[in-house]
């Protein structure tokens, strides 16, 4: 048995953003998202559902499935794959957009609904904090009073969910392994609520067109690519970092000690050749 990677896109619309995904959204949503007592999610509508054609020509790491909420509410929910810059930008600026559009000119600002953008990431946003899910909206920043709850960004942080099957306890844990670890199940876990029970019958690949794992398999080596090049780029940065590094080492042994150019490359760790590159564009005596 071998189960799609929800993080990607096709799977993660097919799990919570197809015609017959709602019981699972809105269990996913519920278990997530911080809800008073007694107002829970009991119905929602997905906007823009499921379809495969419309996903073929998807070059984005990120997919959204959009929803609106019996009291107008509207939840636009992200699995972001890979970091890039202004991606926190783009958040904010995808939900203001959201918000803004709901009113067209000569309507009444009372009229408009909160906006809630959840950001299902892949990588470590937050660095400083330990917290696998933040949640951000205006206050103000000298007594945190709320001046309004219409705009709410939220982020989950994968790489921070470290739990094991037989550790997860309770349906947050459940919905969070599932999305994190699907891709890498060969059995159905047992024991599950049925809407997280639902999500991997839904997202077995016995179940799957031709077209569909085509699609999945396309978009996995895909990011794998964008993955390995934003690797690759890291370490060349590094690699120059250190070879900038251990220049400017030289540079100082050779303005103050005297030293030979055989002697500073044995202790900095660089070649003859290079030292004496760096000897000569200081005019320095050999």
């Amino acid at each position: 048995m071998k189960f799609l990677d929800v993080r990607t896109d096709f799977a993660f619309k097919k799990v919570f953003g197809s015609e017959d995904s709602k019981p699972r959204l809105i269990s996913f949503l519920n278990a997530v998202l911080d809800f008073a007592d007694g107002c829970e999610i009991i119905d929602l509508k997905i906007i823009d559902p499921y379809n495969i054609p419309k996903l073929k020509g998807m070059k984005d790491t990120f997919v959204d499935v959009k929803a609106q909420l019996a009291d107008k509410t509207t939840v636009i929910i992200e699995m972001q794959v890979l970091n890039h810059p202004g991606f926190e930008k783009r958040v904010l600026y995808n939900a203001a957009k959201n918000y803004s559009m709901q009113l067209v000119k000569g309507e009444r600002f009372d009229l408009l609904k909160p906006v809630i953008a959840l950001n299902i990431v892949n990588f470590e946003m937050f660095e400083d904090s330990k917290q696998m899910i933040s949640a951000f909206k205006m206050i103000n920043k000298h007594d945190f009073t709320d001046y309004s709850d219409d705009i709410e960004l939220i982020f989950i942080e994968l790489r921070k969910f470290t739990k094991t099957l037989e550790q997860c306890e309770g349906i947050q844990d459940d919905w969070l392994f599932f999305v994190k670890n699907a891709g890498d199940m060969t059995k159905m876990p047992k024991n599950l609520p049925p809407q997280v029970n639902s999500a991997y019958e839904v997202s077995n690949e016995a179940g799957m067109t031709t077209e569909e794992l085509e699609l999945q398999y396309k978009k996995k080596e895909w990011i794998a690519i964008q993955t390995g090049s934003l690797v690759m780029a890291e370490q060349i940065g590094e690699a120059r970092g250190e070879l900038k590094g251990k220049e400017f080492g030289a540079i100082n042994l050779l303005r103050e000690s005297g030293m030979s150019d055989e002697k500073v490359a044995r202790i900095i760790g660089l070649t003859i050749s290079q030292v004496a590159e760096l000897r000569k564009s200081l005019e320095l005596p050999t």
